[in-house]
Parts: structure tokens; sequence; C-alpha cells
């Protein structure tokens, strides 16, 4: 504990972004460049290095950070950085894109600001990077061992550089043309840009993990057949498997699933394309769905020059403060958030019509109607109850000639065939059933992330690939020292 004083003196301060009319011009990450190290000392000072910190529990990584707060307040970054990477393999990712249930969980958020846990996490990060710090860490020896990973998203990502390091040939295989999962195409650069990601890859390639990039494992490969050429497998293919909305007019031109339309604007940026061919510009847009995805197609239809970007939100508006009855500290709260996209769209008032920045609270959508030619033209829609329940009445009619729809995943793809190929179980909710050691019902095939879990954060995804490596190195080895920080069964800190 750097300054003992330092939660009372110093109050909280967060990285600055950047102008919204400005950001909104490019696409690079939001937040000022440069604006975070003169602050994140102090910061990091405001920690308590208190006896109970609950800051671990929250973090499904187990994230030593009352230490790597201490470290940074003494400006030691180098150590700082070991022992953030000793549970964390990709800190520049959650230093970014994480939600920070830590600082919900923090002891000083009882009655304070949290410290910027996240901040610092990221402050840490890219000055490792910077300081070379992180350099690639091949294995001393190999075990004759070979695992493929299906899936080259985080939970991939930080199974086969775990398992990599402990000795074993791994080969990820990812879909899509580029690796990175929905980090390289779902994640938009405004949020992390892509550099970051593809340092990573450089360090993993390094060490030794090869990449097998536009392979669909089920398509392309029969996954039964690739069973047969690995001592082990690991399924980390996400839950791509989105939900839909059956209302008439669904059968209208102009509406797409939120996971057709961000892909495009990625390889806008990656090159391949120059114009994506569901741009929003000069467009009505609707995004059905109040999440995260949601967000990241109003930032970036902003982006595109929509003529206006509506969000409808199923549920009400919440509380800024949280109800210390209902969800009482150290859950992650429910409360209204400001994302940058939010943010964004309220100060430029791209959306006339909502109740708050672009969303409308409490909103269902009733139907979709469109012109003479089959193309969407607009929406209707109608308040709801705390039930969901229509209330009769307040239905009305709002413009939308692209509709994104935002509604959350429901388990793996099942058009790919891979899940019958293996014959693999799958439990009642449609996510790959595993045991407590995440192993499936085909002996040597592992199961882990939102294929499993189903739909989770960033910071579950990387600890459920650090936890995979180690059930697969105990499963090819008898034993192994590979750190595990969740079982399956771990849930969030909730009521």
């Amino acid at each position: 504990m750097a300054d003992p004083k330092g939660f009372m003196t110093t109050p909280r301060q967060e990285w600055a972004r950047r102008p919204a009319g400005e950001r909104v011009r490019d696409w690079d990450e939001v937040y000022v460049p440069g604006a975070l190290l003169p602050i994140i000392s102090k910061q990091a000072d405001r920690c308590m290095d208190c006896g109970v910190p609950f800051c671990h529990d929250a973090c499904p990584l187990g994230n030593l950070i009352p230490e790597w707060n201490d470290l940074v307040a003494r400006e030691d970054w180098r150590a700082a950085s070991d022992r953030l990477h000793a549970t964390n393999n990709f800190p520049e990712f959650t230093g970014r894109l994480c939600p920070a249930p830590c600082e919900a969980g923090c002891v000083l958020a009882i009655n304070q600001p949290a410290v910027t846990i996240k901040n610092v996490e990221c402050a840490i990060a890219d000055r490792a990077w910077e300081e070379g710090f992180v350099p690639a860490w091949p294995p001393e020896r190999l075990s004759g061992k070979t695992v493929a990973v299906i899936g080259s998203g985080p939970t991939g990502l930080a199974a086969a550089q775990q398992l990599t390091r402990a000795g074993h040939t791994v080969a990820v295989y990812e879909r899509d043309d580029r690796i990175g999962g929905l980090m390289r195409y779902g994640i938009p650069s405004f949020k992390m840009e892509k550099r970051h990601l593809e340092r990573r890859l450089e360090q993993m390639r390094a060490e030794g993990t090869r990449f097998r990039a536009s392979v669909s494992v089920g398509r392309d490969v029969d996954a039964a057949e690739l069973r047969t050429r690995y001592d082990a497998v690991v399924l980390a293919t996400g839950a791509t498997a989105w939900r839909e909305l059956p209302v008439p007019g669904r059968e209208l031109e102009g509406i797409h699933q939120a996971m057709r339309y961000l892909p495009l604007s990625n390889r806008v940026g990656e090159g391949d394309l120059k114009v994506s061919p569901l741009s929003a510009a000069g467009r009505h847009v609707v995004i059905v769905g109040g999440g995260d995805t949601g967000a990241d197609c109003l930032g970036t239809a902003v982006r595109e020059g929509a003529a206006s970007v509506t969000q409808l939100d199923i549920y009400a508006q919440l509380g800024a403060e949280r109800d210390e009855y209902a969800e009482p500290w150290p859950t992650y709260p429910k409360v209204y958030r400001l994302s940058p996209a939010h943010e964004e769209a309220a100060e430029l008032r791209t959306a006339p019509a909502a109740d708050a920045d672009a969303r409308l609270f409490a909103a269902s959508t009733l139907r979709f109607t469109g012109d003479e030619g089959g193309h969407v033209r607009a929406l209707e829609l109608v308040e709801v109850d705390e039930r969901r329940q229509p209330v009769p009445g307040t239905e009305r009619t709002i413009p939308a000639d692209l509709v994104l729809l935002a509604l959350g995943f429901s388990g793996p793809d099942r058009e790919d065939g891979l899940v019958e190929q293996l014959g693999l179980a799958l439990d009642a909710r449609g996510t790959i059933a595993r045991d407590v050691g995440f192993a499936t019902n085909v002996p040597g095939v592992f199961a882990a992330g939102d294929a499993a879990r189903g739909q989770s954060l960033i910071v579950w995804a990387i600890a459920e690939g650090r936890a995979v490596a180690a059930a697969v190195d105990r499963y090819l080895t008898g034993s192994s020292q590979l750190p595990a920080p969740i079982s399956p069964g771990d849930k969030p800190m909730r009521v």
C-alpha cells in the first residue's frame, strides 16, 4: 500500500475520451492517446490493500489486483506486468473490453467510487508491450502430445497459449479467414484496435502455436476425422446461434442479424471492402436489443453516417445507483450505464425520439412494414410493463430502412455439423454438455467458453480457456501445474 490515505485524498479519475464529434469521424479507440499514464499511478494509490479483497472473487481470473495496484503506484511496471500476466493471458483485451465486475466488488465501492481497476490493468498491459516485458515464452521441451483447438476467440487463444507453453503442439482452427473470433470481426475497432490482437498473435506464433484460418471444422474437415489426428481436442467455438425475432414482416429486406452487420464494417477496416454492403449511411437504423452487441451496432452506424439510429431495449430504464437491498455489494449491479456509443448518440442527437441517448426503454417490436419492393420502411412498437406485457394504447411507428437484431445467442452453431459428427451431448440450454473437468461425452474432447457455458463476458472466456488447458494437460500427462481459475459450475457473484 504505497499511500495509506490515497483513497481519502485522491478522487476517482478515468481515462479521458476524445470529444464525441471528433471520434465518430474515425475508427480509432475512443480514448485520448497518452492521457492514461499521467494519472494512473495516483489512481492505483486509491487501492486500500484491504484485508479481504472482494475484487479477487468478482474477477473469475482471480487477478492479483491489490498487488499490481501497489506496484503501479510505486511505478514498478515490470513487476506489475509479471503479477498481471500471472493470472491473465490477455490483459490488453480485458483492459478494453471487460465491463469490470472487479470494480463492482472493490471494497472502496461500498461508499465511494471504486478504484479504476480496468484502467490500471490497461495501463500495465500497454506499458509492458512498450517496454518489452512480454516476450515470447516458448516451452523448454515438447511433450510429444498434440492438441486441436477449434475456435480462436479469447477462450481458444487462452487455452492454446497455456497448452503451448506446457510443451504440447497446438493447432488452432478458425472458420474465418483471420484469427481472433469475435475480437476480429465482432468487436469494432473503436473499442479495441486490431493491432493489439495482431501483437498477441505474433507472440503466440513465436511460442509455437500454429494457426489454421479459413478451416471450418464440420464443413471443410470432418470433426470425427480431426479427432483421430490429435491426442485431444478443445471446442471453443463460441455461442454463435443467434436468437430470432418472429414477428410479422421479419421476411422483409433490410432486416439483418447484428453479426451479419458488424463483421462487414470490420472487413472495411481490414481493407477487404471499400464500403460495407450493409452500410448505415443515410439510413434510418433501428437496433432491436439493449446489450453490448446493440451498442456496438450503434457506434458503428453513427460512424457510417446513419440518418438516425434508435436502439430498442425491452427493459425499463435503470437507475444510476445500486439498489442495496436487491443487489448489495459486492455483486455486479444492474444500473444505467452510458457506453461511449451511447454518449456519442446523445451528444449528436442521432435519435430525437429516444428516451435517453439513443435508447427507447420498455419497448417491444410488434411488426415491420415495408414498401412495394419488399424492403422494410418502418417498425411498429409498443411500450411494455414490468412483466414485459404490452401496454394498450402505447403503439407507435418509427422509420426504419435498416433493422439490426441484437438479441443475444442461444448456443453453438449447429449448421456446421460439428456436434453431430462428434456425437456430442447437449444440455437443456442447447450448449455442449461437459463434466466437472470440462470433458464432453466423447473421450479426449473438451468444451469451454460460450459454447459450453453460454453467452458470457470476455473475462470469463479467458478464465475458461485457462481452466480447460489445465484439464487437457492433466488428461495428456496425468498431472498439471497449469492454473485452473474456475470450474464449469462456477457462476458470477449474484444475489
